[in-house]
């Protein structure tokens, strides 16, 4: 007889591009989050230093995808948000600034069914966050404001890693966005959805573009972009 496998209850879809440093030690925190019933979803988005071999060695990974072109995180997460199986998904950065320790706080919420979509802040609650770029503060402030003026929401860190879904919502979300303009995409569709949105405090341990931190200038203007565009609708033209 066979005996069907319980389906799991998180969903962690992690994109990666060129991570191999840290890439066994963000699997290993994942396994140890505390969650038991999780599926590991890992798509490599054509990394060129030695990523996916490394990847190949790492046990414990449920579904490996390996996409032979870079089209960015948003098309990486949407690959990983395809397969995955859980009632709920969240997004995991590969690079060690999120720690999966705090995925109890995050998905809470939503076991609770008091959301159906959680924002891991940088900016709320007591948790340690690493000082970095006075700058990059400056931009996640303004996107930030402006993703809300147009969705009417009180967000205070839209540009968060660290979001989590009920997997039926995510399913409903039609994503076109390749870059990481997929962070106001993905705000503005589940605010269109009139989701019930919830916000938890987490830490940071942000990097510096010496140790590999890949967001730039460029987007920036994507996201820009991308909050206007959906605000005035102009993705349905």
């Amino acid at each position: 007889m066979k005996v069907k496998q319980k389906k799991p209850t998180l969903s962690v879809v992690i994109p990666v591009y060129n991570e191999a440093s840290t890439i066994v030690e963000l699997i290993q925190s994942v396994q140890n989050s505390g969650v038991t019933s999780q599926e590991i979803i890992v798509v490599d988005d054509a990394s060129t230093d030695g990523t996916q071999e490394v990847l190949k060695k790492i046990k414990g990974v449920d579904t490996l995808i390996t996409r032979s072109q870079n089209g960015g995180k948003g098309a990486a997460l949407r690959e990983g948000f395809a397969a995955a199986t859980g009632d709920i998904v969240i997004i995991q950065d590969a690079d060690l600034e999120y720690d999966p320790q705090e995925f109890r706080s995050l998905i809470n919420p939503i076991l609770k069914n008091r959301a159906d979509v959680v924002y891991g802040s940088r900016f709320v609650g007591s948790q340690p966050h690493r000082v970095v770029y006075f700058s990059h503060y400056l931009a996640n402030q303004f996107l930030t404001f402006l993703s809300n003026c147009f969705n009417n929401l009180n967000l205070t860190d839209m540009e968060t890693g660290y979001k989590a879904f009920k997997r039926e919502h995510l399913q409903k979300i039609t994503l076109t966005e390749n870059s990481f303009g997929i962070e106001p995409e993905l705000t503005a569709q589940v605010a269109r959805m009139k989701l019930r949105i919830y916000e938890v405090g987490i830490s940071y341990h942000g990097r510096t573009y010496e140790e590999g931190k890949k967001i730039g200038f460029p987007d920036f203007l994507r996201a820009v972009w991308v909050i206007i565009k959906f605000g005035f609708h102009f993705d349905k033209i």
